[in-house]
Formats: C-alpha cells, sequence, structure tokens
C-alpha cells in the first residue's frame, strides 16, 4: 500500500479539497477560520499550505462567518457546504448558536474546533474547561445537542473514519444538518501514514429516497377521499429541487399551495395554485384555504408552530394530515398518514396514481382580496412627516427589485411582514425563521451573494438586529462581495414590544427609550457602516429610499441605506392565533384581558387526529 506522510491537519485540508458536489465543484467549498490558542499552529499551517487549491476566508466572528457559511449551503439548496474553525475556548463556543441555527434548520455546515491537548500534559490549558467529574469533557461537548454527528479527533488516523462520516450525514436528506469534529491541537501537529487512496477524489451524491409502496398507495387513498386537500410547501421543496413537480401537480390536480417560511418562494407569487404564506404570519387567502382543509399535505415542512398556529388553524373537523417527508420524524407527527420519500420524487410517484382527480380550486377572490391587501399596506405614504412604517418600506424595496432580487433577513419584524407581503419571484426568498436568530442577517447576505454571485441581494436588518451582529459588513468589504443592507431603525426591538403589548405587558425593556438609560441612545448607523467600508447613505422618506436602492445598486463593496420608522405598526390583515404563555395571575387589567383571550384561543388547539 502507497502510503504518503502527513500531519492530520494537513491530512484533514487534502481530503476535504478533494470531495466533490454532483456538479464536480469541491463540495466544501472552503473554510472560514479565525485562528487561536487550538488551531493556528495545526490547521493553520495546513490551510496556508493549501490556500490555492482549499480557499481560507477570515470573519470577524466566530458566530457569523458561520452563519455565511449556513446562509451559503441553503442557498445552495443543500448542494454545497462550508466549513469553519476556531480556537479551544470562547471561539469554539461562539459558534455554539450557529451550530443550533444549522441543526434546527436542517443545513450542513462543518464545524471544526480545536481542542485540548489529547495526551493531556500541559493540563490545563490556556482556555480549557476542566470538569470536576469527567476528564473527557472540553467546551466542545457544548456541541454534542446541536450537532447531527459529533467525534473528537484524538489520533491522527481518527480522520480516516471521521470526516467521511462527517459528510455522508452532511449529504444525507434526512440526517443533513452540522457535523463538529473537535480536533485535539497536539494530534493536529501529528504525523501519520496515510493511504495515498485515501485522498482521491471522490463524489458526494444526494439520494433522492424512493417511497415505501404501503405507504404511497395509503397516500394515494387519502387525497382521493379527500374533498378540500391543500398542499402546505416546506423548504424540504427547495431542497429536493421539487419547484417545477410541485406547480405541474397543484395544476393538473387543482390542489392550492400554502407556502411556510422555509417554503416561501417554491412557486412564484403569482401562480394561480400559489395562495399565498400560511399561518401566524399568513395571508387571508392561505389561512382560510387552511381552515376549511379536509387532508393537509404536508409537502416537506416540519410543520413549526407558526406555521399551524400552534395547531389552531386547521380547523375543518374531518380533517387528516398526510405528511411527505424526508425524514421519518417529521412525516410521522401529529397522527399524520406518513409518506417517507423525497418531495420530489413524491410528487413524480403520486401523479399517475391520480391520474383524472381534480379538485375544485378556491375562489381566486381570496387572492385578489389578499393583492388589495398587501397593496394597500405596501403603498408610498402620502406627504407629511410621520414616520413609515415597516410595510411602506417594504414597498419601496418591492418596487425597486426585480425578478433577480432574493430578499432575506431573519428575526424581529421582517420575517413577519415579508412572508405576509413580499411578492416573491421563484426562489427570491431567504429567511432564517427556524431559530429566528439576531446577527444572521448580515452575514447571511453574504453568504447567499456567495452562493449566488449574479442575484441581487437585498438584507433587509432592524437596528436592533444589525448592532447584534453586524462586523461581516467589513468582511463583505474587505472580499469585495456587493449586496444592499436596508436598516429600518425604529430604536429598539419594535416586534417584541409589540408581542409585550398585546400580551398585556407594559412596555418595558425594549425599545430603548423604555429600557433604562442616563443618555439617551443616539446611534449613527450611516457613519457606523461607512467606518467599515460600505457605501452609506441615510434614507429621508420612503419615496428616497427607492431612489437609492436602485442608485446604489451594482458596486463593489455592500451599500446600507438607513432609514428611521415607526415601531407600532404592523401588519393588521391575514394571521392567526399563536400560542405565547400569558401570565394566570396579574396586576395589571391589561395581562388579565389577555389571559381570557389567551384561554379561549386555546380551546381551538388540536395537537392531533
Amino acid at each position: 500500500m502507497n502510503t504518503i506522510r502527513l500531519t492530520a491537519a494537513q491530512a484533514m485540508v487534502r481530503w476535504l479539497a478533494n470531495q466533490q458536489a454532483e456538479d464536480g465543484t469541491r463540495f466544501i467549498e472552503g473554510i472560514w477560520a479565525i485562528f487561536g490558542h487550538g488551531n493556528v499552529a495545526g490547521l493553520g499551517e495546513a490551510l496556508q499550505g493549501a490556500r490555492d487549491v482549499f480557499p481560507t476566508w477570515r470573519g470577524h466572528n466566530e458566530q457569523t462567518m458561520a452563519h455565511t457559511a449556513i446562509a451559503y449551503a441553503k442557498a445552495s439548496k443543500r448542494r454545497k457546504a462550508m466549513a469553519v474553525t476556531t480556537s479551544i475556548g470562547p471561539g469554539a463556543t461562539n459558534v455554539v448558536t450557529a451550530a443550533a441555527l444549522a441543526y434546527v434548520n436542517r443545513l450542513p455546515v462543518l464545524i471544526i474546533p480545536g481542542d485540548v491537548f489529547a495526551n493531556r500534559a500541559p493540563d490545563p490549558v490556556l482556555q480549557q474547561v476542566e470538569d470536576f467529574a469527567d476528564g473527557t469533557v472540553s467546551a466542545n461537548d457544548c456541541f454534542r445537542p446541536v450537532s447531527r454527528y459529533f467525534d473528537r479527533i484524538t489520533r491522527p488516523e481518527h480522520i480516516i473514519t471521521a470526516l467521511p462520516r462527517a459528510l455522508r450525514v452532511m449529504t444525507d436528506p434526512a440526517e443533513c444538518g452540522p457535523v463538529t469534529l473537535a480536533f485535539c491541537q497536539d494530534v493536529q501537529a501529528e504525523a501519520y501514514d496515510y493511504p495515498e487512496s485515501f485522498f482521491t477524489p471522490k463524489v458526494w451524491r444526494i439520494r433522492r429516497p424512493e417511497p415505501d409502496q404501503a405507504e404511497l398507495a395509503a397516500a394515494v387513498a387519502a387525497i382521493k377521499a379527500a374533498k378540500n386537500p391543500v398542499i402546505v410547501a416546506g423548504g424540504g421543496v427547495i431542497y429536493s429541487g421539487a419547484e417545477a413537480a410541485l406547480s405541474a401537480f397543484a395544476a393538473e390536480h387543482g390542489v392550492p399551495v400554502v407556502e411556510t417560511q422555509a417554503g416561501k418562494s417554491a412557486l412564484a407569487h403569482d401562480e394561480a395554485m400559489n395562495f399565498g404564506p400560511v399561518g401566524v404570519t399568513g395571508a387571508s387567502s392561505a389561512n382560510i384555504v387552511c381552515e376549511g382543509a379536509d387532508l393537509v399535505i404536508g409537502l416537506g415542512t416540519r410543520f413549526q408552530d407558526f406555521t399551524t398556529g400552534s395547531w389552531s388553524l386547521f380547523k375543518n373537523p374531518a380533517r387528516k394530515i398526510l405528511a411527505i417527508n424526508v425524514q421519518a420524524y417529521d412525516a410521522g407527527k401529529h397522527g399524520a398518514i406518513s409518506l417517507v420519500a423525497d418531495a420530489k420524487v413524491a410528487l413524480e410517484r403520486l401523479g399517475p396514481a391520480l391520474k383524472g382527480v381534480k379538485f375544485s380550486a378556491p375562489d381566486a377572490k381570496l387572492k385578489a382580496d389578499w393583492a388589495a391587501a398587501k397593496a394597500a399596506v405596501k403603498a408610498a405614504p402620502a406627504a407629511g412627516n410621520e414616520l413609515p412604517t415597516d410595510m411602506q418600506v417594504v414597498g419601496a424595496v418591492q418596487r425597486a427589485s426585480g425578478p433577480a432580487t432574493i430578499v432575506m433577513g431573519a428575526a424581529g419584524t421582517m420575517p413577519g411582514e415579508l412572508h405576509k407581503i413580499w411578492d416573491a419571484a421563484q426562489g427570491g426568498y431567504h429567511m432564517e425563521y427556524g431559530f429566528s436568530c439576531m446577527g444572521y442577517e448580515i452575514a447571511g447576505a453574504l453568504g447567499i451573494k456567495m452562493a449566488r454571485p449574479d442575484a441581487d441581494v437585498v438584507c433587509m436588518v432592524g437596528d436592533g438586529s444589525y448592532m447584534m451582529a453586524n462586523s461581516e459588513l467589513a468582511t463583505a468589504v474587505m472580499m469585495g462581495v456587493p449586496f444592499t443592507v436596508v436598516i429600518t431603525d425604529n430604536r429598539g426591538y419594535g416586534c417584541i414590544n409589540r408581542l409585550q403589548k398585546h400580551t398585556g405587558g407594559a412596555p418595558f425593556n425594549n425599545l430603548l427609550d423604555d429600557s433604562y438609560h442616563v443618555n439617551p441612545s443616539a446611534i449613527d448607523f450611516v457613519s457606523h457602516a461607512a467606518s467599515m467600508g460600505a457605501r452609506a447613505v441615510k434614507a429621508g422618506s420612503v419615496a428616497e429610499l427607492e431612489a437609492k436602492i436602485t442608485a446604489m445598486r451594482g458596486g463593489q463593496v455592500p451599500s446600507v441605506i438607513v432609514i428611521d420608522t415607526d415601531p407600532m405598526p404592523s401588519t393588521a390583515a391575514g394571521g392567526t392565533w399563536w400560542e405565547v404563555g400569558v401570565p394566570e395571575v396579574s396586576t395589571r387589567a391589561e395581562v388579565r384581558a389577555a389571559r381570557e383571550k389567551f384561554e379561549t384561543a386555546k380551546e381551538k388547539q388540536r395537537l392531533a387526529d
């Protein structure tokens, strides 16, 4: 057997560079790195030596550089991914939040934190977390509950088994998620005679599981027995590449489609059978259809509470659930009829069995009425000195956008408003709403643009989320990756402030002016963004915002446009109930009234068939 002598770190990098996606490019496109104690000497040396064949990018924060990697994978429909490496202590634990985000959203990212010395000779080392009862524990054990696969590399030959296992998980549509390989720092530098065959290029193909024939027959029977079915399209439709198959299936059989946050833009907003966003942040058109549905067909969705209205939305007493999902865990939720299969394959197998089956499509007036409601809240405000609403800002961005635009966001006001009222072209929507992680936005926009360089990426972010994590704006400037950032400054956490008031609470600790302070906050977001190298301006009105988006498009660095907005209004139309725990006892009359409404609404919950 021919061998080659390399350090474990050198071997890992060489192996990763030879793993290919189905299109022949690298599956792991490159690695984000902040070097420190635990990875600079071992992995750092290996990455420097391989810089011409395996790119290394430098972030400014470990969490946000991981967010960039995750957004890249999401924008690549999980067909490609990136890696992240950190030091052994705070650098590693900074990534745990991002790992949880990837875990919840079922997105692949390879996390390679440095770890303590396997030989334990210098223990305790700088940044080491010592467990008094378990000598095998390090800070990296925090990754265990938020990793689909976790391994600790304590010998150089361990990578021969660990690396293939890692990519198997990352490329498995059912198991897909973050992988953590905690890499002991002394082992990174140790040499081993690796078989040359270990570095043979390998293509990782994304499998498309076929349905079980008995499950398929049960699904066909359920659809044939239905009178008013509806398809709830989730992110699995997009990851499967099933958009065209869904469009054809819905049109042929007259089944309306509603879209979750992850599934929005699977169909273009103006397709006849697309009745819009569903659930708490949904359209009246979609939610009315769902209320009367006797068969809810979940296609690639995990039925999050925002989708189901905390399981109060689907009101038909005869309702049944058919869950089509590549992951059996999701397909078996809430007593559903399960069809475990790839979304595209499932539609292709259901189609012939349903030949000639045609349902009466819902009244098209539902879509027309919702379009009118959207247009009203997105319209430019009348002349005056009033602060614009977030909906009016969305309208300005919409009017300045085109077919190549991908609008994105993550937390606060924008996920709800964009889900409700943004008219998405097919593939033109990217929302992180599984973990709803503040600080994902700017890093995510960078990842999307790296995956989709021809797209017009528009990042919608509130001032609170911008303050949470903005440092990768400087990274995007340094790398010459342009996108547009629209910062809506409503002076605080406007979305959660509205929820606080809705549940009877007094405005407290959310908006800046309702928080403890000695000196009033006065942040100059334009100067801040400009100090990192972005092109940054202030828009004094909705009309000015619209003009500046168009004028600033096409630069070589990110463009940032700041606009002041009113934190109070939100789109009243559409939506449905969402369960939030309201205190049973309170001195506030507003809380007691909210509790009464809560108890009334909770009676409508239906947790299983």
